[in-house]
């Protein structure tokens, strides 16, 4: 039978002994883990501003950003390794079993974090933990997303599938947003004195926390249908296979990855260093750190929000054409909207103006976890949704904000506009090229 989707005689899920309710508590509980792993992941980036001057007490604050960008870069330099061994593991052991291993890593990570002392007390060894630490949440945040990814994709049904999709960039933006959440929280309980000294270490504490509560959540979730019909395929894990016999696929989510990542890290996570260090702001000297944090803030609830919806119409028209219209679009708008923020004197122009590439980019977040599910069968489909997802992000994606900074210190700030949109403009190359996954999908059961 031809792996297209169409057609299946394999069981539905109900055949195993799942229930439509047991299957929704399995795909929600897939996607809540999914918001442990960014939170922490982006709280790194959110008190970024304030724990730069405790590990790197002697720098300016470009200098410090910086700096503290590097480990947060090499992170991203260990996602590819977390995603070869968590997507081998999750296609040999299973996909609840790789679930819960990463958030056990990253928990680990936010702890060593959260009780690392400063650069004032032991010196060059503050920004070394830092880096071990962000490293084991680079393994563990690169093996999350293709085994939520695919555990998700696998638990929903057909019809449903890019509605079901977009709820994990929604637990992904969640957690970024509770991470600047309870940035502009402690902004209004504490000084800024109090931020730079011990507060910036809370997020830390509190996500290692929410992660012992995932953790018990994913020991009770059922194994996909898709992880058993697999049974003791001979090329189960063999993650090379993604090279040899799968290039072209492989080679597609890099390129989608390399375009879609970029964007969402500059316009979602370094946007709030960017309104404080390049906009004009009210003074013309950049906006405040509190007012960034709003304005970030109110533009990832509306991110957040249209997630599920467009996820929904990919489920109508196609995965295709909705990638079309969203790296086209991101393509023509990054360079002169980008230029418009600089130019922004209030927060609602800041607002207006952040909005419509998030927008376009919602095109493939939405649907990123499921178009590239479907590309693969299942003995390879964890590793195949995360290697070259990780490998992506780890070029373009992590070193957004440290390839940005660069830029504005060596006053070519605008190339990197330039830099997003070609990224874009190749992902719009490969998605006008490649069939539509929901017609075509490897994922054969319902």
């Amino acid at each position: 039978m031809a792996e297209t989707g169409a057609t299946s005689d394999l069981s539905p899920v109900g055949a195993v002994g799942l229930t439509p309710m047991q299957r929704l508590r399995n795909i929600l509980g897939g996607s809540a883990g999914n918001f442990v792993e960014w939170f922490d992941w982006f709280a790194y980036v959110s008190f970024a501003i304030y724990f730069s001057s405790a590990i790197f007490p002697d720098d300016d604050q470009t200098t410090r950003l910086l700096k503290t960008y590097l480990p947060f870069a090499l992170g991203f330099v260990a996602r590819p390794l977390g995603a070869y061994l968590m997507g081998v593991y999750a296609d040999k052991a299973g996909r609840k079993a790789a679930l819960t291993l990463s958030v056990s890593l990253m928990c680990a990570g936010s702890l060593m974090i959260a009780l690392i002392p400063t650069g004032g007390q032991i010196g060059l060894l503050a920004p070394v933990l830092l880096t071990i630490a962000r490293i084991a949440q680079g393994l563990s945040v690169g093996g999350e997303y293709g085994a939520s990814a695919t555990y998700v994709s696998e638990m929903s049904s057909r019809k449903h599938r890019g509605f079901w999709s977009g709820f994990l960039y929604v637990t992904l933006i969640a957690g970024q947003l509770a991470a600047v959440l309870l940035l502009v929280i402690l902004q209004q309980l504490l000084t800024e004195a109090q931020l730079q000294a011990w507060g910036w270490r809370i997020p830390f504490v509190i996500g290692a926390m929410f992660a012992v509560v995932v953790f018990w959540i994913r020991m009770r979730m059922h194994e996909t249908p898709a992880f058993a019909t697999a049974g003791e395929h001979e090329s189960r894990g063999k993650s090379m296979m993604l090279f040899t016999h799968y290039p072209r696929e492989t080679a597609m989510i890099f390129v989608l990855t390399a375009g879609g990542g970029a964007a969402f890290y500059f316009f979602t996570t370094y946007m709030k260093d960017f309104l404080v260090n390049s906009a004009a702001g009210p003074g013309g000297d950049g906006f405040g750190k509190e007012a960034a944090a709003l304005i970030t803030t109110a533009l990832l609830v509306c991110f957040m929000a249209m997630q599920p919806l467009v996820g929904w119409l990919s489920d109508q028209v196609g995965r295709r054409l909705i990638l079309i219209a969203s790296f086209g679009l991101g393509a023509l708008m990054t360079y002169p909207i980008s230029m418009a923020i600089m130019a922004a004197t209030t927060a609602s122009q800041a607002f207006l103006l952040c909005l419509p590439p998030l927008v376009a980019l919602t095109g493939y977040t939405a649907i990123s976890a499921i178009i590239k599910a479907e590309l693969f069968p299942a003995h390879l489909r964890a590793s195949g949704v995360a290697v070259p997802y990780a490998l992506a992000q780890a070029l373009f994606g992590g070193n957004v904000g440290t390839t940005a900074l660069s830029l504005k210190k060596a006053g070519h700030e605008p190339v990197m506009f330039w830099i997003i949109a070609g990224l874009l403009a190749a992902g719009l190359v490969v998605a006008v090229l490649m069939r539509d996954t929901r017609r075509h999908s490897l994922i054969l059961e319902d």
